[in-house]
């Protein structure tokens, strides 16, 4: 028996606002979504185009309030082939949220607060 990375989950309260995001700020791109027949629920997946792994949202039409996120300690982590150019991008759009220059790397904000690492490509 073998197991292998499908995707992630992570859920969203501004769909609309969370797909911009996302392309925006890593370039990800719709490859499909799901839509409950009673409109209860919208699941869109994420790739990269460039790996099988995916990033499903959830958005639940009921939910109102922030998503508790706990200490937030669970990441995503991407890796960028241009480093200081994310960086760059990442400033200006204003979603940095820590860095740490002595490990090389840095982490982003979603709309809802789910934490982003940048790791540069490994050369």
């Amino acid at each position: 028996m073998q197991f292998k990375f499908a995707h992630n989950n992570f859920n969203v309260l501004d769909l609309d606002k969370s797909l911009k995001f996302y392309e925006e700020a890593l370039g990800l791109k719709e490859k499909r979504r799901k839509e409950a027949a009673d409109g209860s629920f919208i699941l869109v997946y994420l790739g990269d185009g460039q790996t099988s792994h995916l990033l499903e949202l959830t958005w639940l039409r009921d939910r109102t309030e922030p998503y508790n996120l706990g200490e937030n300690e669970f990441h995503l982590a991407f890796e960028v082939d241009d480093y200081e150019a994310a960086h760059a991008k990442h400033a200006k759009m204003g979603c940095i949220c820590y860095e740490n220059p002595a490990m090389g790397i840095y982490f982003i904000t979603d709309p809802d607060n789910y934490w982003l690492e940048i790791v540069p490509a490994k050369k």
